[in-house]
């Protein structure tokens, strides 16, 4: 699609950020404003919006029982990732937890690919042996996706020690939510990234509820942001695209320079914690709706276009319907891909899978090393 835009493409718009809280730090090191142009805001709001869609088609589809078992979507939270991918580079390592989809497809993964994983297909990011908490892509440091609340955390810890071992000169991002912030493997990791000043930064997705459970009814201490203790830490709008890409370009550097670092994103899912979960049963639906009303980081982002006459209603409309029809078109070749043949069972165990024992469910199905 090709349409017309009202002002250069590489003219500079300034964007005025929110306020930064702080610990360890001074404000004064953190920027006040951030420069976009008009292509780079059209290019924000068409890949927020193909993010959103793409999850409310996963809505759509599971209803249908056509994607299985868990599933926990992200539609609110889109400024995060998009954020996270213009801020760092894919020589930097991501990690997190099981609300992934919108990273994986950042990280390089399309639309087709990640909702055919979820539809256990053959033609799915791991080939629908992965499913939906589970992508990873080693060719642009995406280490996953994973089930189990906090597990990623040590994981990433690592990643920033190979990082400092190796002496590259990247950063590892180590997501997770609010829920996991309690989890005594994070003190554990941070402590020791503290002493060997790592690259990592500790992300706090802080969407307000751990599952079903409110912050205030979880936590002690809410300003998750100064949970390193002697680490320093931000705490920033997630739902603002901008202050996401300056901070942690901004941690970035803090990072390589001085070591780890925490970051809290204030942010909102609209559904709840999983498909299982209404997510009106601790918030009301107006409060969800007042949450879309005043904060949504889509809109936030289309009312910058549309001030700075970068694009007008129609302009945005179409961008809309394109991204629409681009995940229909993947959903609907999804439906008629293959699922995974039985002998894909035994494939991708170990790295040298021919030189390995697998066992069968029957030992006469089981396989046995090309040696013997």
């Amino acid at each position: 699609m090709i349409f017309r835009i009202s002002r250069s493409c590489f003219s500079s718009i300034s964007v005025k950020l929110p306020s930064f809280k702080v610990h360890h730090l001074e404000l004064q090191q953190l920027p006040k404003t951030a420069t976009t142009t008009s292509s780079e805001l059209l290019a924000y709001y068409k890949s927020m919006q193909l993010q959103r869609r793409m999850e409310i088609a996963c809505d759509n589809l599971y209803k249908q029982r056509l994607i299985r078992g868990f599933l926990h979507l992200a539609d609110g939270q889109e400024s995060i990732y998009e954020g996270l991918h213009a801020g760092l580079t894919y020589d930097d390592c991501v990690i997190t937890a099981y609300r992934d989809h919108c990273i994986a497809l950042l990280r390089g993964d399309t639309p087709h690919q990640i909702i055919a994983e979820m539809m256990a297909k053959q033609t799915g990011s791991t080939k629908g042996k992965g499913g939906s908490m589970h992508y990873y892509k080693k060719a642009t440091n995406f280490y996953g996706g994973h089930g189990i609340v906090g597990a990623q955390i040590p994981l990433g810890t690592g990643l920033a020690f190979a990082q400092k071992y190796l002496k590259k000169p990247n950063v590892t991002l180590i997501m997770f939510g609010d829920g996991a912030a309690n989890q005594g493997q994070l003190y554990e990791a941070a402590n020791m990234a503290q002493l060997w000043h790592l690259p990592a930064i500790y992300f706090i997705e802080n969407n307000l509820f751990g599952m079903g459970t409110s912050i205030d009814r979880a936590s002690a201490n809410t300003k998750f942001y100064t949970r390193g203790d002697v680490i320093p830490g931000i705490q920033i709008d997630g739902n603002n695209v901008f202050q996401v890409r300056e901070t942690l370009k901004f941690a970035k550097k803090h990072c390589l320079e001085k070591g780890p670092i925490f970051i809290e994103a204030m942010t909102y899912r609209y559904h709840g914690h999983s498909m299982s979960d209404p997510g009106v049963t601790y918030r009301t639906r107006e409060e969800v709706q007042q949450q879309r009303k005043t904060r949504d980081c889509i809109n936030y982002v289309k009312n910058i276009i549309l001030e700075n006459k970068v694009a007008d209603e129609h302009q945005l409309e179409e961008i809309d319907n394109s991204t629409q029809n681009e995940i229909d078109i993947a959903v609907e070749q999804a439906k008629v891909d293959p699922v995974p043949p039985s002998t894909e069972l035994t494939t991708d165990v170990y790295v040298d899978n021919e030189n390995h024992f697998i066992r069968g469910i029957l030992y006469k199905d089981s396989v046995l090393p090309k040696s013997q």
